[in-house]
């Protein structure tokens, strides 16, 4: 069978964007080549000298690894060159950059937050990484200038999302709010070629994904459902296997192909949640839904937060749908006792 590109494959799908002309395949096919490059150089880490601390530091308060530095430049590079985006807000900056000031990028009608390279620590030991980017249209199209209103909507108003990742095969994995595909990069030929089309997460599964170190600070609704995972039910096939990789592109991945659930809640420390809004939660929850599976910040659908700056934070329970259900659940106090959950265990903190 011949394999579709994905340039092929962007083409084909163009008419789902009438109002498009072309500039959001193209924005796509310049993200796909950044990707190309960035894992070029994943792929020769511990040969090269792009390992180890760039001596800087991000907007978090986080030391950027060299390969960040060398990601985030990739993609404002390709984005830069190609003409259609008019803004990047990217994890590694504090404010965002506006492309519009460039002659190519003047007339750009769409912005782009991007987390160059997720899981970055990972490097050192050879366990996958990813990038992250979401596509937001201007709301204005008239070539004036950007405002930051435009900049900060809400998940639900993307017009495409995508991850990258970099592991034994490099995989892109997008949506623009028409399903879900996943492209694996065949280095043959030097091309990503349609290797999943139209991906469904199972509506359950039997992985939870968590930082569980950070158990004694978590709300105790969460620590409820970690007890759930864990107790013998056969009828609901618990105990659940934990895997938690520290690459949310990983773990999300894992999550979106086999089913299950990924959750990195409020804490004592993060009262709001950890996470980026804009680069991580909003992205990721926009392709898991487009999946069937569901996303959620607390009581609310990511989807739905209003960004109230480049770099907010916020928590996030995202993955299979009954189980995302089933801490909600939990959430609203329906798992109190023994009882509701068929099992002899008791909640007492």
């Amino acid at each position: 069978m011949a394999l579709k590109t994905l340039g092929q494959f962007i083409i084909e799908k163009q008419a789902d964007f009438p109002y498009a002309k072309g500039e959001l395949s193209r924005l796509l096919r310049d993200i796909g080549i950044a990707a190309k490059v960035i894992n070029r150089e994943v792929n020769k880490a511990g040969l090269a000298d792009i390992l180890g601390e760039s001596g800087e530091q991000n907007i978090q308060g986080e030391v950027q690894k060299k390969l960040d530095v060398y990601a985030d430049e990739q993609f404002i590079e390709a984005l830069s060159r190609g003409g259609e985006c008019c803004y990047i807000a990217s994890e590694e900056h504090e404010d965002g950059i506006d492309l519009s000031v460039n002659l190519g990028c003047k007339n750009g009608k769409y912005i782009v937050c991007v987390d160059p390279l997720d899981g970055s620590s990972n490097i050192d030991l050879n366990v996958s990484v990813g990038s992250i980017f979401s596509i937001y249209r201007r709301s204005v199209q008239d070539g004036s200038e950007i405002s930051m209103e435009e900049v900060l909507q809400s998940g639900d108003k993307q017009v495409a999302a995508g991850y990258i990742i970099y592991g034994s095969s490099t995989m892109l994995v997008y949506t623009t709010g028409k399903g879900v595909n996943g492209f694996t990069l065949d280095p043959s030929i030097g091309e990503f070629c349609l290797s999943h089309p139209d991906m469904k997460i199972p509506d359950t599964g039997n992985i939870y994904a968590v930082n569980e170190g950070n158990y004694l600070k978590f709300p105790q609704y969460i620590k409820d459902y970690i007890k759930y995972c864990q107790v013998e039910d056969p009828a609901s096939n618990r105990p659940y296997t934990s895997r938690y990789i520290g690459s949310m592109v990983a773990d999300l991945h894992r999550t979106l192909i086999t089913g299950g659930i990924f959750l990195y809640p409020e804490t004592s420390q993060y009262p709001q949640g950890k996470l980026r809004l804009l680069y991580e939660c909003n992205p990721l929850a926009f392709i898991v839904e487009q999946a069937g599976g569901k996303a959620i910040s607390g009581r609310q659908s990511t989807l739905t937060i209003q960004p109230t700056s480049l770099h907010q934070r916020t928590s996030i329970v995202i993955g299979s749908v009954r189980m995302v259900e089933t801490v909600e659940a939990f959430m609203d106090g329906f798992y109190e006792t023994a009882e509701n959950l068929g099992s002899t265990l008791t909640f007492s903190g």
